[in-house]
């Protein structure tokens, strides 16, 4: 395992975590999460506010994660085995995860769809970076 690589790619997918999660949340789907019905559903801007760094660390330990599984499974197949595993952990999480939280919480369908289908963007464009920037250093010489 290429450590510097490694520290570098979760580095990178953290930043990307949060300017995507940022840009999906904060300005593609902000006028949904303002209608009466949907915003009944979440806490108080200020109190999430307020505990959005339990949500960065979260988001931290995703992207080791992230990056760790992706590592353990290398195959050293370019950028389409960064897709590729992107696409797997979207279907693993993000289907299951938008599914559940329409069933458990009073948000319309449309809202669980169009999570699924960013936060599916969202991976396959991490796996991407991932791909591109882990190397192991057998792979390098070879």
């Amino acid at each position: 395992m290429n450590t510097k690589k490694l520290v570098i790619a979760v580095l990178a997918v953290f930043v990307l975590l949060e300017v995507t999660g940022y840009l999906i949340h904060s300005v593609l789907l902000a006028s949904t999460y303002m209608e009466e019905a949907i915003s009944k559903a979440f806490r108080p801007m200020a109190e999430m506010d307020s505990m959005m760094w339990r949500m960065m660390v979260a988001d931290l330990v995703f992207s080791f994660f992230f990056v760790f599984i992706f590592i353990k499974g290398y195959q050293n197949k370019g950028i389409m085995e960064g897709v590729r595993y992107g696409v797997y952990i979207a279907l693993f999480m993000n289907f299951s995860a938008s599914v559940a939280q329409n069933v458990v919480y009073p948000i319309p369908f449309s809202l669980a769809l169009q999570w699924f289908i960013y936060g599916s963007i969202q991976m396959v464009l991490i796996g991407v970076v991932t791909a591109y920037l882990y190397k192991p250093a057998e792979a390098k010489q070879a």
